[in-house]
């Protein structure tokens, strides 16, 4: 059986691991595979490549050096920098974060509450949007830390967290955020932006999975979750990836050298994708406002469809998507997220989340919308659910379904 052509919609779930990268990481699997922590020349040689890794990351994130720490994914580097902050003060016990947070933190901060912490999930709007004063006011004396994320991965919504951060820097609390959608989308600058920790995966810019990193922006306390060796200044316990870790700074200097066509060539083809969609399928409704968006991401809901079914009709044509709802015993939970935005559950079970990425081309978009009318319109024809879109009243009259969607 030859292997079909997979049009790919789902980079914000994770990327194709880029050829260049692949390249620089083979030697440190083949010949070069000395412990860089070693006294002698053989893993000194190795060390270096490490440093030199080490350097691309910062320089993704105009940072030094020395403020980056390798883990070995996102979640990991969430849950260290909110450990970090509880134990480096511990007469602080009060968490926030956002109700929409990636489960790294929503499933830690339900994990702290059941060991006696006070945790607050700041509540966002109907598009998705974080209200920083909402925000300011939850922020009380024993509060250890603020953790936003810099983009949510199923709407593509972007926060302020430039704001966020200074608010909190006045407050005199630990700033963190989840930056893992961000990189080659929009620019980072954790120093000019003022956060105090930041989160990085690799695998969501063109790079392997199983690595990642946490910016500690200097002079920040610090604890480490993981406890060993003295490896990464004795941040983070553990034998050094080493393969990963170049490949992990290859990949960040080409998501800095990318940022461009990001916000040109991959923005266009989404707004095509969108516009299309809406023009030629009726019951369609954006999820989240319009702007401010990562580039790439659309999240639609396509009313009186489950997303389940959808993405199963897609998968038989090789498109591959997401939906945010999550299967459990067979059936489908609504997001969190939408949830959280007031959407209801008939309407979040129909969402489908298109990500598209530096590769996406016009022949595979158009490929997509080709093809979507027709599946839409066959599974509208055997499903008895109805079209509803309970939820909290629409702020943005691009969000409200009508016989064509307004949001085309």
């Amino acid at each position: 059986m030859t292997d079909r052509k997979v049009y790919y919609f789902d980079n914000n779930a994770t990327t194709r691991v880029a050829p260049e990268v692949v390249e620089a990481m083979l030697p440190f699997l083949r010949d070069q595979w000395g412990n860089p922590s070693s006294a002698y020349r053989f893993g000194h040689q190795v060390a270096k490549h490490v440093a030199a890794a080490r350097e691309r990351v910062a320089a993704l994130l105009h940072a030094d050096p020395r403020e980056i720490v390798f883990t070995s994914c996102g979640t990991e580097s969430n849950n260290a920098a909110i450990h970090s902050a509880l134990l480096t003060q511990p007469g602080k016990r009060h968490v926030i974060t956002s109700a929409v947070e990636h489960s790294a933190n929503i499933k830690y901060g339900r994990f702290l509450k059941e060991q006696g912490f006070d945790v607050t999930f700041s509540p966002v709007d109907a598009d998705g949007l974080i209200d920083i004063h909402r925000v300011e006011k939850a922020i009380r004396p024993d509060t250890a830390i603020v953790s936003i994320m810099w983009a949510n991965n199923e709407t593509g919504i972007v926060f302020p967290i430039e704001e966020l951060a200074a608010i909190c820097r006045s407050k005199g609390v630990l700033f963190h955020t989840d930056a893992v959608q961000a990189p080659g989308k929009v620019s980072l600058d954790a120093r000019g932006t003022g956060v105090d920790m930041l989160s990085l995966s690799a695998h969501k810019l063109n790079a392997p999975k199983g690595i990642g990193c946490l910016f500690i922006k200097k002079q920040t306390r610090f604890h480490p979750h993981i406890m060993g060796g003295h490896q990464e200044h004795g941040r983070r316990g553990g034998t050094e990836n080493v393969p990963y870790i170049v490949g992990f700074g290859v990949a960040a200097e080409m998501a800095l050298n990318r940022i461009h066509h990001e916000n040109t060539c991959v923005r266009a083809l989404r707004d095509r994708l969108e516009t299309q969609i809406f023009k030629l399928i009726p019951q369609v409704v954006r999820n989240g406002a319009k702007e401010p968006r990562l580039p790439n991401t659309s999240n639609l809901s396509f009313l009186s469809v489950e997303a389940e079914a959808i993405l199963t009709q897609l998968d038989k044509i090789g498109v591959c998507a997401s939906s945010g709802s999550a299967c459990t015993t067979g059936s489908l939970e609504p997001s969190h997220v939408l949830t959280a935005m007031g959407i209801a559950a008939p309407r979040a079970r129909s969402s489908v989340r298109f990500s598209l990425g530096a590769g996406t081309t016009a022949a595979e978009v158009g490929f997509l919308v080709e093809e979507l009318p027709s599946i839409i319109e066959r599974l509208r024809g055997t499903s008895a659910q109805p079209a509803v879109v309970a939820g909290k009243p629409r702020s943005k009259d691009h969000n409200r379904p009508t016989p064509r969607s307004a949001a085309a």
